[in-house]
């Protein structure tokens, strides 16, 4: 019997997930298909690849070795699927696209817009994650990223510069206007710990209502009043209700790059969205800075 890949793909992300459930989710298959594909595997190795404990599947040194010989496996595969992308000249088929959530609606959506009606054929798949996409793995084609280097092994064009500054509803600017004794609440992001400095002392009475771990939450609660945010400009520029308060003056912050891999980065759908994306970034770089 021969060992079918979609069984030795199985063995390896059951070996990186650590369970039959997290091999599931990335391969987009249910429990049951992993534990038949591994089933099938020890059947034509005629090997013990996992021990079954209580607690999941544990790996044998048989299931390890294999896992090892699948990585390769999947890694040529990866680097072939890559390349034959890259030669595509076609505009027709996926383009999947990765992007900053909060940034999409101002500026990505609408050069989606204008490509899609101009190339019927692309399926376009948007991935709003903050997360870093793996484009070695071909999670995205291309990735619009805020960063401060685009990363050694991709293709990168910054596309604008950034700054943050101070965001808050109209209230909070009619209190600061009394002067440096307003009392000024802030809703701070969960790695800071404290108020910035520079705002503690123009404002001595800040103090922090709100700690949260997500950008959307912080510019909810501030368009609802509670207190002064810390933002790239765009975002405070972009979100009705809020209005730019002199807590903290402008200050730089990571750049916006977009970001492939080099084998994919000359495909046509790659290379034409690009050559949209890019200018309109450029062209309304003055909404990123003071």
């Amino acid at each position: 019997m021969t060992t079918d890949w979609d069984d030795l793909r199985t063995v390896l992300h059951v070996v990186r997930g650590g369970s039959l459930a997290a091999a599931g989710a990335i391969l987009g298959v249910n429990y049951t298909t992993v534990a038949r594909r591994v089933a099938r595997a020890e059947a034509a190795l005629d090997l013990i690849l996992f021990e079954r404990l209580a607690d999941g599947y544990r790996p044998t040194e048989a299931g390890l070795r294999v896992a090892e010989h699948a990585s390769g496996m999947e890694e040529r595969e990866l680097d072939m699927m890559r390349q034959l992308q890259g030669r595509d000249q076609r505009l027709s088929g996926r383009l999947v696209l990765t992007a900053p959530q909060l940034m999409i609606g101002p500026f990505i959506a609408p050069v989606i817009e204008r490509f899609v009606a101009a190339h019927p054929m692309v399926d376009v798949i948007l991935k709003a994650n903050n997360e870093l996409a793996d484009l070695t793995r071909r999670e995205a084609d291309l990735a619009v990223r805020i960063s401060s280097s685009p990363g050694d092994t991709l293709m990168g064009l910054r596309m604008a510069a950034q700054e943050t500054a101070s965001f808050a509803a109209p209230i909070w600017a009619e209190r600061m206007a009394t002067g440096p004794e307003a009392q000024v609440d802030w809703i701070i992001y969960e790695q800071y710990a404290q108020v910035a400095k520079e705002a503690q002392a123009r404002f001595p009475n800040s103090r922090v209502v709100l700690t949260c771990n997500d950008m959307a939450a912080m510019i909810g609660a501030a368009v609802a009043g509670l207190g002064v945010v810390r933002m790239p400009m765009f975002l405070g520029r972009h979100t009705p209700g809020l209005v730019q308060v002199p807590a903290l003056e402008p200050q730089s912050y990571m750049d916006i790059w977009l970001v492939g891999h080099p084998d994919v980065w000359p495909s046509a759908k790659v290379k034409t969205f690009r050559d949209m994306l890019v200018p309109e970034f450029k062209t309304r770089r003055g909404e990123f800075v003071a």
